[in-house]
Formats: C-alpha cells, structure tokens, sequence
C-alpha cells in the first residue's frame, strides 16, 4: 500500500512526500482509515512505530475537509486535544504536525510544565487549531480559565499506559469531563492492563481495535545480551565496554535521577562524552542535551525511563541498561528504541546479584532466555557484598520497531554519514522554549 491510496488531502500527501515517504507502517495502515471514516479508536502501539503520523495526517486531513472546515480562518478555540505524558512527546507531536501540515492553514501549539505559562497564554488567545498538552499544565490553563475545550472534536490519548504510571489518572478524568460529549476519541498504549481497558471503557464508543504487534514483545531484530557482575563492577565495567567495542550513540538507563547524573559524570571523568536526562533537569538543559546526542556531540545519553519517553531517534544502534527496572514491560520499552525499521540493534544489560529477580520476570514475560556473556576481568562473584549501609534504596522504576517506508518509521544513518532517501521518519526530536507553535500560513 501506498500513502496515496489511502485518500488523504493533496496537500498532507504532498508534505509527505516531501519528507521522503511513500508506504505507511502497519499501524497507519490500520488506523488512518479508521480515523478518516470518525471512528474511535484503541490502538496497542509501541514508540517507534508511526504511531504519531498514524493519528497527526488523519486529523489534519478531518480538519481541512470536514463539513467544519475553517481553512480561511483560524480557530480561536482548540478543536483538537492531544494529550501526552511528557513534555518530549508533547513537542514531537507538535512537530509532526506543524511538518505534515505546513500547507494548511492550521494553527498548533504544545503546552507543558517547567516553563513560564505566560507565552503559551499569548498564544492561546491569538487562536490555535491543534493543541497538545501535558495533563498538569493543560489544568493550569483551564484554572486560569485561558483555555476553552468547549469546542475539542477529537481527542487524543497518546501513550496511556504511561499516564497511569505517572500518576495521571485523575488528571485525565478531569481532563476528559471538560470535554464536549460528541467528540471522536482515539487511545493509543504500548500495553493494555485492566486500568487502562477500564478507562477505555468509559472513554470510547463502539471503537476500532488495531494491534500491531503482540503484547508485550521484544524487537526481533534486536541483538540481546547479559553481562552478569558485581554491582561495585558496573561503571567500571560500562567505561571498559564503551571503550573496548568502541560503542558510539548509545543510550543508557538508570533507575534514579542522582544514579543517571553520577552515571554520566563518571563516562565524562573517563574521557566519554556523556548528558544525563531527567525530571529534574529544566526543559532547556533537557532539549539541549537530546540535540547534542542525537548530532552526535555526546557519545552516551543517560536516561531515566520517564525522561526517555518520547525520545525518538532514528537508527539508535546501543542501549544499555545499567540497572534492569523493577517493572519487566519496562524492559520492552527500553530496548524498543534501538532494531528499528528492519535494521539491527544491540541491547545489553548488566546484572548484579540483587536484580536477578527482575531478570527472571523479564525472561518469563518475553519468553525467551537471554544470552549469558562474560567479560573478562569483571565476572561475577559467587556471592553478593553486602550492600553499604548509606546506599540509596532503589525506587520502583520511573515508569517506561518502525517499519521501512513511513512518517515516525524511519531510517537514517548515524550523524555524519551518508543519507539515502529516506523510507521513514520525521516525528523525532525537541528544541527549546517554553512552547512550540505553528501556523502554517507563515504569517
């Protein structure tokens, strides 16, 4: 199938092209026509997808031929709300609209906390078609009374699961019953647990299921290793590992904020270019590091789950986990970053005595054994030191391939190298600034 089979407005088609794509992923394949035709929508979709362009050019085209039509004006109130975890993926979608609508007349805006609401209120008022947010901050405006959700015709739920990790539930509720009743409503998870299939319940009406992989599986064209060690081995062993198999790009997980900013100290100390991403760090020192990794100014990026959420960065060859999560889907997630798009990736873990528990409970939900290496000169103790007395407990984790030829489905190769024509791509990456807009009649 071809993007031009599916029906879309000339000008989506023509923006898509642009960006290099002709043949939608599986997930676009299923749900643009499901949108298209207004239906609601349950989608199991894993980040890397194309899962974003899978909803973004649907809606672009219901807003730019709909019996509402407002291509020669702009809406003074959203008639879209995207919702979104974080503010990395609230930017990204944000993104993929503004580059598959840059030949509509639609306005769109990205609103989220750790950034003053005072421009996102300027903007506001001067009107805005698409409007995607984070739960805290969309509540903030509403507060405030800035916003007016009495005209929303669709909305979004991106990334459900991780809104209830987050602890967003009751957020989303409030959210949902500020909403008009006649409204379409499209769901998108990584995983379907009893929660969200409960709020599905209450939110959708009569909807289109689309699964585009099974639950809970790891990337086939991932490359799986553990490296069993002693835990007092782990920086000393990641260090030797970068520099022995001269490891580049590589995003590592940490399970704690202090445990991810000590982690990258420690690569800088041994001469590897390394950024540390977390909740803590301000939206810009955030969107600055990601923009050096992803250039390939710094060797590694070290992420705690939530921080990584949203990261989307094509042809990621190296994840490593240096502490496995508590929560073994998050595992999947993690690992899901890297084998995209028909190409190879490698994921490896380092196990200790005391996360041999979660290694089981990942085991047993992939169904699979993971390869056991040794390294040489780091190999694990028969028993386990005892922990240090002052050493931080490890909180529950914080909570965490596309196809060849679509929007968010990308290939690319590394910083620096050649560029073939790309097949996919394009809803990656965040830049600076306390809001993004687009109004793409480039006033």
């Amino acid at each position: 199938m071809q993007f031009s089979e599916l029906g879309l407005h000339a000008d989506i088609q023509r923006a898509v092209a642009e960006q290099g794509y002709d043949t939608p992923t599986p997930i676009q394949q299923q749900a643009i026509p499901a949108v298209l035709a207004g239906n609601d929508l349950m989608a199991t979709a894993q980040t890397g997808t194309g899962k974003t362009a899978g909803f973004t050019l649907p809606i672009l085209h219901r807003l730019a031929t709909g019996k509402n039509d407002r291509l020669s004006r702009v809406a003074r109130t959203p008639r879209v709300l995207v919702l979104t975890p974080t503010r990395e993926l609230a930017i990204q979608v944000e993104e993929s609209v503004r580059t598959y609508g840059k030949y509509l007349p639609v306005n769109s805006l990205a609103v989220f906390g750790g950034v003053g609401i005072n421009p996102q209120i300027a903007n506001l008022r001067r009107g805005v078609d698409i409007l995607v947010a984070t739960p805290g901050r969309l509540l903030d405006h509403v507060q405030q009374k800035t916003v007016d959700l009495g005209s929303i015709e669709i909305f979004v739920l991106d990334e459900a699961d991780r809104m209830l990790d987050m602890g967003f539930i009751r957020d989303i509720r409030k959210i949902i019953a500020l909403l008009p009743k006649q409204r379409q409503n499209l769901l998108f998870s990584a995983t379907f647990s009893p929660e969200i299939r409960d709020l599905a319940t209450g939110l959708l009406q009569h909807p289109v299921s689309v699964d585009v992989a099974p639950r809970n599986t790891a990337a086939e064209t991932v490359k799986q290793q553990v490296i069993e060690c002693d835990r007092e081995q782990k920086k000393d062993l990641l260090v030797h590992l970068m520099n022995t198999r001269s490891l580049h790009q590589v995003l590592i997980f940490a399970r704690t904020k202090h445990g991810a900013d000590a982690l990258a100290r420690r690569l800088d100390k041994a001469e590897i270019k390394a950024g540390a991403i977390h909740g803590d760090k301000s939206q810009g020192a955030r969107t600055r590091v990601l923009s050096e990794f992803k250039e390939g100014k710094l060797v590694a990026l070290v992420a705690t789950d939530i921080a990584a959420r949203g990261i989307d960065i094509d042809a990621l060859p190296y994840v490593i986990n240096f502490e496995l999560p508590n929560v073994p889907e998050d595992y999947v997630h993690r690992i899901g970053r890297t084998g995209r798009a028909g190409m190879t990736g490698e994921a490896i873990s380092l196990v200790c005595h005391d996360e041999r528990p979660q290694l089981k409970d990942i085991e047993k939900l992939i169904k699979r054994s993971l390869e056991r290496v040794v390294v040489e000169g780091f190999e694990q103790s028969a028993v386990a030191a005892p922990r240090p007395p002052a050493q931080e407990r490890k909180p529950r984790s914080q909570g965490a391939g596309r196809a060849k030829g679509a929007p968010g489905g990308g290939q690319k190769k590394a910083p620096g190298s050649a560029q073939p024509k790309r097949n996919g791509g394009g809803n990656g990456g965040g830049s600076g600034g306390g809001q993004h807009r687009s109004g793409s009649r480039h006033r």
